[in-house]
């Protein structure tokens, strides 16, 4: 437990954390990390070919919009999620590593384009229902 505080302690005197004070980072990083949990719900629950890109952006862009805090957790989830489906998707969906590697490579290009502001819009298929 000790090592996990000195790294998340870590990480916020990295990111300039005083600054801004550490409870507006980690209510922004809670907020941001429930903008995630919406998008990939909603992804599951719209179930629609082709929008795997969109809610990746559309996540990201919603937890960035909070601050600095909800853009570390959407780095930091994103991050994990594409780590744990390097080994689950050649698992459990067949994929090779090049597949892995290159749905992997689209993901982060779509996180990293929503963490940076830009419209999660590019990304939306179309016939997606506008409730997304």
């Amino acid at each position: 437990m000790m090592n996990l505080s000195t790294g998340i302690i870590f990480c916020f005197l990295i990111l300039g954390v005083s600054s801004q004070g550490w409870g507006t980072f980690l209510k922004e990083a809670g907020q941001g990390a429930k903008d995630m949990w919406r998008a990939y719900q909603d992804m599951k629950e719209a179930n629609y070919k082709g929008a795997d890109k969109y809610f990746h952006a559309r996540g990201n862009y919603d937890a960035a919009q909070r601050g600095p805090g909800g853009a570390w957790a959407a780095k930091v989830i994103s991050n994990a999620r594409e780590t744990i489906q390097g080994i689950t998707d050649p698992l459990f969906k067949g994929m090779t590593r090049d597949q892995v590697r290159e749905d992997s490579k689209a993901d982060q290009a779509a996180n990293e384009w929503g963490r940076s502001g830009k419209d999660p819009n590019h990304f939306r298929p179309a016939g997606l229902p506008n409730k997304y």
